[in-house]
């Protein structure tokens, strides 16, 4: 399994459409075997999709991203698990266990309607749940 990490400041990058750093790790029976550091390409999502194909990666792991930008990405069958934040040697080893449930990976603004499915009258908050809770669609999920 290869995963892409944007980063920031050793950090996820908090908006990845204008990320241009990530970090590659490449990780078999929960261990890594290979990481490094790559550059985006700055002009689409097609081309930045085109990228991460190129690279091997399976699933990215980001920041906020535009829903034009993920639907690009998204059709590469990358997955993308999105609104993440945190430090980034952090958010890989929950990545490595699998632990992504935490709120503390969760960007600021996104609990409410990600984790809860409800919004403040009890309705369903379709919206932020359409799509596994990032909207993407082809299936990919934010962190809940």
């Amino acid at each position: 399994m290869k995963a892409a990490f944007a980063v920031w400041n050793k950090r996820i990058a908090p908006v990845f459409d204008v990320a241009r750093d990530i970090r590659l790790v490449e990780a078999e029976s929960g261990r890594i075997v290979r990481e490094r550091d790559e550059k985006l390409p700055a002009n689409s999502g097609s081309e930045t999709g085109r990228c991460l194909i190129r690279l091997g990666v399976d699933t990215l792991v980001c920041g906020a991203i535009s829903r034009l930008m993920l639907s690009q990405i998204a059709a590469y069958d990358i997955r993308v698990v999105s609104f993440v934040a945190g430090d980034i040697c952090e958010i890989i080893q929950a990545w490595l266990s699998g632990d992504f449930r935490k709120e503390a990976f969760t960007m600021p603004g996104c609990r409410k309607g990600r984790l809860s499915g409800m919004d403040s009258l009890g309705k369903k908050a379709h919206r932020a749940n359409r799509h596994g809770g990032c909207m993407n669609p082809r299936g990919g999920q934010g962190i809940n």
